[in-house]
């Protein structure tokens, strides 16, 4: 069983989660201190904890197979979230498909979700990103592939490289490109920032950004002719999250490469 956890909130650990987690004979997870805490705070008691993190999940494939051969039911957790989105899990997955066990979700809290049904931008057709390469040819060329994505993009980063990574995609794509910057997703000090990259790349580099973060790009200019019900759209979606016209003109402008003028004509009479 594949088993999602709380992201921050507790709250979010659903009934179903928690009998999972009581019925398995092994729990799979990254940190058995974490997971032990939240297993204390769902009264899930004298469970097996054995923690694969990334480095050592391949390592592992064998003996989560031989637990299954054994009849063992297998529970997988990472420390929040959904495993194998950008967390251990995925090879687990793979190798337990691939012998024939049947494998089962337990849905629940995803920060890849939640940063996007908030953003306000497009999810009708979106990507996921996850970490961009740290550096070097790669990180460059997933910068550009990014630049020239036309859905939403969802990207995760770590608080020391969020300033460099706002500056990177500010560059790649264009300073005006609307962004979300969603920070501490369900917890105490949740934050969701809504404006243009240029402006999410000088506050980040202002103060150091605090917490896990997950950033929602709005998607790049179309190569099709912008019809006006299409430019419409885009400035609705823009203005209906915060942004006012003016600014709503020039980042649609931007994003659709249609004259800024024209832009911001059809922003007033949407107004």
């Amino acid at each position: 069983m594949v088993v999602a956890t709380p992201i921050g909130n507790l709250g979010d650990l659903s009934s179903r989660a928690v009998a999972a987690l009581r019925g398995a004979d092994v729990i799979v997870c990254e940190d058995t201190r974490r997971t032990r805490a939240l297993l204390s705070h769902a009264g899930v008691t004298g469970k097996r904890l054995v923690a694969l993190p990334a480095p050592r999940e391949a390592s592992g494939v064998a003996q989560l197979v031989a637990w299954l051969g054994e009849g063992k039911t297998v529970a997988l957790v990472s420390d929040a979230g959904t495993p194998a989105v950008s967390d251990p899990g995925a090879r687990l997955v793979s190798a337990a498909t691939c012998e024939g066990y049947r494998v089962e979700a337990v849905p629940g809290p995803s920060a890849l979700l939640a940063a996007l049904v908030v953003s306000g931008l497009a999810t009708d057709r979106f990507c996921f990103e996850g970490f961009l390469p740290r550096k070097g040819a790669e990180r460059r060329a997933r910068l550009t592939s990014v630049a020239a994505e036309e859905r939403t993009t969802v990207l995760y980063e770590a608080p020391p490289r969020v300033a460099a990574t706002l500056a990177d995609l500010a560059g790649a794509c264009g300073a005006g490109r609307a962004v979300v910057v969603a920070r501490e997703l369900t917890k105490r000090h949740e934050e969701v920032w809504r404006g243009s990259l240029g402006e999410a790349a000088a506050l980040a580099a202002a103060a150091e950004p605090r917490g896990e973060h997950v950033i929602v790009l709005a998607g790049g200019p179309s190569t099709e002719p912008v019809d006006d019900d299409r430019l419409d759209t885009a400035l609705r979606q823009h203005m209906s999250a915060g942004m006012s016209a003016r600014d709503a003109a020039r980042v649609v402008a931007e994003k659709l490469a249609v004259g800024r003028r024209r832009a911001y004509e059809a922003a007033l009479r949407l107004r």
